[in-house]
């Protein structure tokens, strides 16, 4: 299958990609740059010029593929913008043709859950930062009704490979001898390995039935507190750790603050149970220490 898969050079598109093919499918990766390019096919992909930016370069594209995988985004203040933009632009391209759309949500969809794991009939409540994500997610799972097969994955917190949000804690402690953590340290991330979750990206390509929804987590929920000593350790920090109060983390990081500082328990047993998805890679507080030996 010929699966064109944007964000192909980040943590999640780059581990997508590579899982689909060492499965023997052909993938696409979405360039916007020269040294974007580059990076693709040094990696044996094919590249396709476009931009999430540019609507039409996203339509041409899907409209040139077997599946597409949306795993882009620039992270930025024109994500919403972009990313709504651009999913539009796939469903169109793919109106009709009963072929294969898997969107990257995540689960800051759900908001803060307490105790209770959210599942994926649990209700929405997103975060600000997130909270444009709840009406197109229900747009992409109405596209079923114009010939479209889609799919949602809401990963968690993705670790792994030198990536995710993590490494902003290693990154402090690396530098400034202390990795610190927003809020008490005492909220929840439920997490998932990049490779890990490439599998579940590459069963429900497999065998997911239209309008499918997974969450993408595994494992036990991890105090933040122990994520950062984790980090810190990894950095060569001695597990020294630092609490950033939220209303001053939130003038640095504006909405992403509170999303850091969300407290979470997700279940992704509906994945492990209907497509038999088998997440094996080690935690994300085994990962970072490991990173200690790595670096040294």
């Amino acid at each position: 299958m010929r699966v064109l898969v944007t964000g192909a050079t980040g943590l999640i598109g780059g581990a997508v990609a590579r899982r689909l093919m060492a499965s023997g499918h052909e993938v696409v990766g979405l360039a916007r740059s020269e040294k974007s390019a580059s990076k693709l096919t040094g990696e044996g992909f094919a590249v396709t010029q476009g931009d999430l930016a540019d609507s039409a370069s996203v339509a041409s594209a899907a409209r040139a593929v077997d599946a597409v995988i949306h795993a882009a985004s620039p992270n930025d203040q024109n994500t919403a913008a972009y990313d709504i933009a651009a999913t539009r632009s796939i469903i169109e391209a793919l109106r009709g043709t009963g072929k294969h759309f898997i969107y990257t949500s995540g689960c800051l969809i759900y908001g803060s859950t307490g105790d209770t794991p959210a599942t994926e009939d649990s209700p929405r409540n997103p975060v600000e930062l997130v909270r444009w994500r709840q009406a197109l997610e229900d747009e992409i799972l109405a596209a079923a009704a114009a010939g479209v097969h889609p799919s949602v994955i809401r990963p968690g917190w993705v670790y792994g490979n030198w990536g995710g949000a993590a490494m902003m804690m290693y990154g402090a402690a690396k530098e400034y001898g202390v990795a610190r953590y927003v809020g008490d340290g005492r909220n929840r991330w439920s997490t998932v390995h990049a490779d890990d979750l490439a599998d579940l990206y590459a069963l429900t390509l497999d065998r997911a039935p239209v309008s499918s929804v997974f969450n993408g987590v595994h494992g036990a929920a991890i105090p933040i507190i122990d994520i950062a000593r984790a980090a810190s350790e990894a950095a060569g920090a001695e597990g020294r750790v630092a609490a950033w109060p939220l209303d001053e983390a939130r003038q640095s990081l504006w909405a992403f603050a509170d999303a850091i500082a969300c407290d979470q328990v997700i279940s992704g047993e509906k994945a492990k149970r209907e497509l038999d998805w088998r997440p094996s890679r080690r935690s994300i507080v085994e990962e970072l220490r490991s990173y200690a030996s790595a670096a040294a």
